[in-house]
């Protein structure tokens, strides 16, 4: 089954500091598995469902836009975000209104960090540092399967 884990935690485990605002804010070590066999390409959405308060959220909050990541690769390093993503992989716009990483920095309560990618069964055209919802948009009918690793995170812990 297509999957996606980190070694750096466990699946609706806590995301160490490193990756947070409080520490380097680098992009977490990603690794998948079983891709489907037809898949082109793969895009990766991090969001925060529960921005700005988990007991009233108001907004999903986005962390990084990542789209035509190539169907072979099977991992993203840590800081891949900076270090270099894997050749012909574009990044799009998170919620900062910038490319790249965005750790989390909760500004209330213990939020969840949803770490989605997508196999799709084509290599998408140059988007131009795409919002979330115009990735999801041009993924439209695309979408051949999806993983999900959820990881969480408190200021201060």
């Amino acid at each position: 089954m297509f999957s996606i884990s980190s070694p750096a935690f466990a699946n609706n485990g806590s995301i160490p500091a490193r990756y947070t605002s409080e520490g380097k804010d680098i992009s977490p070590p990603l690794e998948w598995s079983d891709v489907p066999g037809e898949t082109k390409s793969l895009a990766l959405i991090i969001d925060d469902p529960d921005a700005p308060d988990p007991r009233a959220p108001q907004r999903t909050w986005v962390h990084w836009v990542l789209y035509n990541i190539p169907a072979e690769t099977r991992a993203l390093p840590e800081d891949a975000s900076t270090h270099g993503v894997p050749a012909g992989t574009r990044q799009g716009l998170n919620d900062w209104t910038r490319t790249g990483y965005g750790g989390p920095s909760p500004p209330v309560g213990r939020h969840r960090y949803f770490h989605k990618l997508f196999a799709l069964d084509v290599v998408l055209p140059d988007l131009e540092h795409p919002t979330k919802a115009r990735l999801l948009k041009a993924m439209k009918g695309h979408v051949l399967a999806e993983a999900q690793l959820i990881g969480t995170y408190a200021m201060g812990h």
